[in-house]
């Protein structure tokens, strides 16, 4: 396909985005002087900026290449929940969260100063029992809405049910991808394709001696897991996709590199819209590496538009 056409094909993929949802915010300021207090750095704030973290950065990346993306997830009954669904209410995502009284919203702060890192402060805990297993029944409602599901794991409770999940996508004959955590895959299992970092996969399967090594190791990896593909993202070494039939190595895209942040979420979104599009794997996989790296020279959490990506509007 030209870049026209991939840009129509993207507006008819449909895209569900399960998982854990977050605020992401941002506290813009100045630093000039070190703290009489404590040897660290005194911010004064200047400007504070809201954004989707998480799940939401995913669908919001998926909503950018024009694709019609829905959202299943859980938030709090509280201030930061609010301004989730306001930040949705700014996009074309059907929102379908679910709202926990028992447990506050997922926030990540991050303190910038001089467009640098300082600080980064979380706040979390897990979702209540039953407003999962609300979620997990809304799940099954939907599936017959869309092509591809997106499982976006941030270890933090959402995806209980991850197994269940997949194993009702996949009857049901969907695309599953998954944005792994944790050193156990085997929650994972059935899925069509997972896309660990290099830090991820060595949790599970160890560390590799070579290039031989690696596929030997994620082969056995795919085949315990009855896994169609992994997709290896490899920073700047670009990408690994490993099938049965063998492996496709992606080099990175030569750009500047400003701030990683969110760019697995950007990958993975891309692949989803382009393979719920009809690309095959192997064009999808080079077109969300491109994806990446122009996501990677934007400040923080960051979408990538489809006249970014294609040259042309969505």
């Amino acid at each position: 396909m030209n870049a026209t056409q991939l840009s129509e094909a993207a507006r008819a993929a449909r895209v569900l985005v399960v998982g854990d949802i977050m605020l992401d915010r941002y506290w813009f300021g100045d630093a000039h002087r070190i703290s009489p207090e404590a040897p660290v750095p005194v911010v004064r704030v200047i400007r504070q900026e809201n954004r989707l973290g998480a799940a939401a950065n995913v669908a919001k990346n998926a909503a950018a290449l024009g694709a019609q993306v829905g959202l299943l997830g859980v938030i709090g009954t509280d201030e930061p929940g609010d301004e989730v669904l306001a930040l949705l209410g700014q996009t074309t995502i059907q929102s379908h969260l679910h709202r926990d009284p028992s447990s506050p919203t997922t926030i990540k702060l991050r303190v910038i100063a001089r467009q640098q890192q300082l600080v980064r402060v979380d706040f979390e805990d897990q979702p209540g029992q039953e407003v999962l297993r609300g979620k997990l029944d809304e799940f099954k409602t939907l599936l017959n809405d869309y092509d591809v599901v997106l499982l976006s794991d941030y270890a933090k409770g959402g995806l209980i049910h991850i197994r269940d999940m997949i194993d009702v996508a996949r009857a049901a004959g969907k695309i599953v991808l998954v944005d792994p955590k944790g050193d156990d895959y085997t929650r994972y299992a059935g899925a069509s394709l997972l896309t660990p970092n290099r830090g991820e996969l060595r949790e599970v399967v160890g560390r590799w001696r070579d290039e031989s090594d690696l596929s030997e190791r994620v082969r056995k990896l795919r085949e315990q897991l009855h896994i169609d593909a992994l997709l290896l993202t490899r920073s700047e070494e670009g990408m690994s996709l490993f099938e049965k039939d063998g492996q496709l190595n992606v080099p990175a895209v030569a750009r500047e590199v400003f701030d990683v942040t969110g760019a697995g979420d950007t990958v993975i979104a891309t692949l989803a819209v382009m393979l719920g599009a009809g690309v095959s794997l192997h064009e999808a996989v080079q077109i969300a590496n491109r994806a990446g790296g122009i996501v990677v020279g934007k400040l923080g959490t960051a979408v990538v538009t489809a006249e970014e990506l294609f040259g042309v509007p969505a």
